[in-house]
């Protein structure tokens, strides 16, 4: 099992003082924020805000045989927590430190030229911050018999040319990286904590922001943000204020979901909404919560009558419809989907009445004895890139532990439609960013809710771009 690094800094939230002091406030220990405060450690004075705990010791998490295990863990504990979307489908977002690398299929590929010249970054640092990144978390995985001849297959399909292996993102069909080592030990964001200056960084775990405090800005200047309100395990709430200084700031790295959500809380999004829960308004930025997109996906289950490897993403097609072809492979309970999709009906019961849970038990030709034993298979999923389609995100409530309502209108759009029936299509031939909050102070957005839509075949690898780019960004600022 991959061991714990020393991390003297990091300590539950019920220990610390009512009140304490930094130059930078970074909220969410994640795929970025922790790319982020370790960078900023080098030369400034950081608190990292993490709402779960560590990722170290939990075999779900650091073994590869348990990210499924991972995903159908519904409890208030575990680092993955359901949300269903109003659209009716499930999905997962973080609660721990390392944030989604801890939680996902570990798949690593690099955003394209073209997106990263469309964002406006500048490429040598760009290529610097993934090398830094790819030094501490990222492998060349060992391509098996399963991935193979997924690989085959693709080429012989034309998905072409074949790029062999690399980070980089290109059409045809690669091999790419993967933050699980050849022992199948995951390596997480966190582990860029490993950079950090253990003394200027300290990280507060099982810390749930509740607001950024703003201060409002006198003769027509713009409300500045000053601080922090979070609750430790307990309940007990607790306040981070910014050190005097004009360049310190809070730095909101919470992802997709909680950075909006955390903006709202603290009263920057649509005036209405706001009003709705009793959230006194600092800023009206209509904007926060729009622009909400998944990749809608397909996955053909594919038995095996021998034992195939344990993998997950390592090879992907690249189409030229915007469709993106991933594999994974290994044991799996065939009844494991239908398991969980009760697991979430009974969460999302008050809500969701309509929801229907799927089984395999009617499907004809299934052995009913196979359905609570591991059955060898393999998965072919495909992914619609973009995509076009996009929705909202609303509050529930004021609750900063509950999820926030989201609708993301899959396949609203009919060119995403198309991509989807052509991936497929491909699959059945197979038979072998900075975001400076607008009209506030001392406050920015870094993760990937800043993404104009999803960097490459996997976000993962710009979103932990992203933390090391920004905070060299910002050092060099100050």
């Amino acid at each position: 099992m991959h061991a714990a690094p020393g991390f003297t800094f990091a300590r539950d939230a019920t220990l610390a003082p009512d009140k304490i002091f930094f130059d930078y406030i970074v909220i969410g220990g994640g795929t970025s924020g922790c790319a982020l405060a370790a960078t900023l450690s080098q030369a400034s004075n950081v608190l990292l805000l993490e709402r779960g705990g560590l990722p170290y010791g939990n075999p779900n998490i650091t073994n590869i045989t348990g990210f499924t295990n991972n995903l159908a863990d519904t409890s208030p504990s575990s680092p993955s927590q359901l949300f269903i979307s109003t659209d009716g489908v499930f999905n997962h977002r973080a609660r721990v430190l390392g944030g989604g690398s801890a939680i996902n299929a570990g798949f690593f590929s690099r955003a394209s030229a073209r997106y990263v010249k469309r964002m406006g970054w500048n490429p040598q640092v760009v290529n610097e911050s993934y090398e830094w990144v790819e030094k501490k978390v990222v492998f060349r995985p060992q391509v098996k018999q399963w991935q193979s001849a997924v690989r085959s297959g693709l080429f012989e399909v034309g998905v072409k040319p074949y790029r062999g292996f690399t980070y980089e993102h290109l059409n045809g069909t690669k091999v790419g990286g993967s933050i699980f080592d050849p022992q199948g030990h995951r390596h997480t964001a966190a582990d860029f904590l490993d950079y950090a200056n253990s003394t200027k960084i300290n990280v507060l775990l099982y810390a749930t922001v509740e607001q950024i405090m703003f201060k409002t800005g006198g003769g027509g200047r713009k409300p500045r943000a000053y601080g922090v309100r979070f609750q430790d395990s307990k309940g007990n709430s607790h306040l981070a204020y910014l050190n005097e200084g004009s360049m310190n700031e809070v730095l909101l790295s919470a992802g997709a979901l909680g950075s909006p959500q955390i903006l709202m809380l603290s009263g920057i999004g649509p005036v209405k909404q706001l009003m709705a829960h009793g959230i006194s308004v600092f800023v009206d930025q209509p904007m926060v919560g729009m622009g909400m997109s998944d990749n809608p996906m397909n996955a053909i289950f594919v038995p095996s009558p021998n034992p195939v490897e344990v993998s997950l993403i390592q090879v992907v097609g690249i189409t030229g419809f915007k469709n993106f072809i991933e594999a994974a492979s290994g044991p799996l309970e065939l009844d494991w989907m239908s398991r969980m999709a009760h697991n979430f009906a009974r969460i999302a019961n008050q809500t969701l009445d309509s929801f229907k849970v799927p089984s395999f038990r009617g499907i004809p030709g299934i052995n009913p004895h196979l359905l609570h034993s591991p059955m060898q298979a393999g998965l072919i999923l495909e992914k619609v890139a973009g995509p076009y389609s996009t929705g909202f995100l609303e509050l529930r409530s004021k609750d900063p532990n509950e999820n926030p309502q989201v609708t993301f209108n899959y396949f609203k759009d009919p060119r995403d439609l198309k991509a989807c029936v052509e991936g497929m299509r491909t699959i059945a031939q197979n038979n072998s960013v900075l975001t400076q909050v607008l009209g506030v102070d001392r406050l920015r957005v870094i993760d990937g809710s800043t993404f104009i839509n999803s960097p490459g075949t996997n976000p993962q690898a710009t979103v932990m771009m992203l933390g090391r780019y920004m905070g060299q960004k910002i050092l060099s600022e100050r």
